[in-house]
């Protein structure tokens, strides 16, 4: 995930973890289960497993 220049201590905790897509929404963010997160295609980098 983008951590803004190591402001979004979220993003930095997340990196490098596995999770599973809760679901996508309309605007095409990938949200994540049990984090309240969601990444956004373009800006976070993932890779799918």
């Amino acid at each position: 995930m983008d951590d803004d220049g190591e402001k979004d201590w979220q993003a930095r905790e997340l990196n490098d973890k596995t999770f599973t897509i809760s679901f996508i929404d309309s605007a095409g963010q990938i949200h994540l289960e049990k984090t309240g997160l969601a990444l956004i295609p373009g800006i976070d980098s993932f890779v799918p497993v």
